[in-house]
This record gives C-alpha cells, structure tokens and sequence, in this order.
C-alpha cells in the first residue's frame, strides 16, 4: 500500500461508534517498542522468514487473498515462527464509499479464507489504502474485527522511512507499515534489517502489536 499515505489525517477520519472497532495508527505506550506490519503478501522472501525465526520478530503480516494467491504456504511458515496473520481484504478494493454489503463481503470473506487455512480468527483489520468509512467501521465490526489498524510510518521500496504525520523519527508506539507491490530495491530481509538498526540506535525494539490492541 505504498500509494496508500495513511488514510485521512486523524482529525478528518470517520469516527469509531459505539460497538465499532477503533481506528490505531500510533499505540499510546511507555513501552519502547515500534510495531511492524506488513501489506498484501506479495513478497515471498525466504530470507525473511530466517530473519523473524532467529531475531524471533513478533510481525504483523496483513494478508489479501487475491495477491497471496497460492503462496499461502509461505505464510503458514512465517506463523510457525511467530508472524501473526490478519485481515486485508479478498481483492484490495479502496473499501470508502462502497455499500455495506460489498465491503462486508470483502472483510468478512478474507475473515472465513484465513480461519479455515490457519484456524485462528483475525481480530485486526488493515483497509487497503487506508481507505475507509463509518459503514467500513460497521462491516469490520460484524466480521469480527477488534481494530483497525493504520500506521504513522511506511518503510519504503528503496529502504528509507517516511512519516505521515508527526516527528520524523521513529518513536514508542509507532506502527510501521512495509507495502508490497512497487519493486523494491532491496528485498523485504534487508529492508526489514536495515530498520531493525535504526531502532536499536534509538533503543527500540519490535513489539507484538496484537497485545496492545484489539481487545474488545
């Protein structure tokens, strides 16, 4: 979702309601800890895996069916060694604007895709482009969604990082996301290794976003 930004800037995003999940982009916390989420499934990188098994990295990988494709296997491995699967849609529409009934279609089909591969329910949400609305808010919330999750930083094809809105350095909470889709420059272990020094300089470490969200 490199396109993407991150959606509305918080004071113009569509307000959670009442039984409606929250809208995250930065985590609230002491903790020095910096989120790691990445987008679609495109890149399969075998090295990637290697990397969060042995520097065991509590990643978030945001799945859309129609990229993942038949490389779900890639993924099942990425689990086996601590990733986390959830939700990005079947088919990677800009979900804003469209009925509730397309867009429930859409959260709730890739809900059923991923829990009947890997048997455990996503509880986070990632709109594609960061794209949403109220009735998005209304569809994540039937299908089971605990929060959507959008993201302050993107780390870029190329490896540098850019910042939607506030310092423009990594920071406690941060919720970084890696796109998929452009060629990248470097592959998906370098960039992530590359990031993974950055925090260190600033005594970060990779926290395990399910466990400061998504808690209903």
């Amino acid at each position: 979702d490199a396109v993407d930004g991150a959606g509305p800037s918080p004071a113009d995003r569509p307000r959670a309601g009442r039984g409606t999940p929250p809208v995250v982009d930065h985590v609230p916390t002491d903790d020095r800890v910096v989120f790691l989420t990445y987008d679609d499934g495109a890149e399969r990188d075998p090295r990637f895996i290697d990397l969060v098994r042995e520097r065991r990295l509590p990643v978030s990988m945001f799945l859309t069916d129609s990229v993942v494709g038949p490389g779900y296997a890639h993924f099942a491995r990425l689990r086996s060694v601590g990733a986390s699967l959830q939700n990005h849609t079947l088919d990677h529409p800009a979900l804003r604007g469209l009925p509730y009934a397309g867009q429930r279609a859409e959260i709730c089909g890739q809900q059923r895709k991923l829990t009947s591969r890997f048997g455990v329910r996503p509880r986070l949400f990632r709109p594609p482009y960061g794209a949403y609305d109220t009735t998005t808010l209304r569809a994540a919330a039937d299908c089971g969604i605990a929060a959507v999750v959008l993201w302050r930083v993107t780390l870029e094809a190329d490896g540098h990082l850019t910042y939607a809105r506030g310092p423009h350095h990594l920071t406690p909470g941060d919720i970084v996301s890696v796109p998929s889709g452009e060629a990248p420059t470097m592959s998906l272990a370098e960039r992530t290794a590359g990031l993974l020094d950055e925090m260190a300089e600033r005594g970060l470490r990779v926290g395990r976003l399910e466990d400061y969200v998504g808690h209903r």
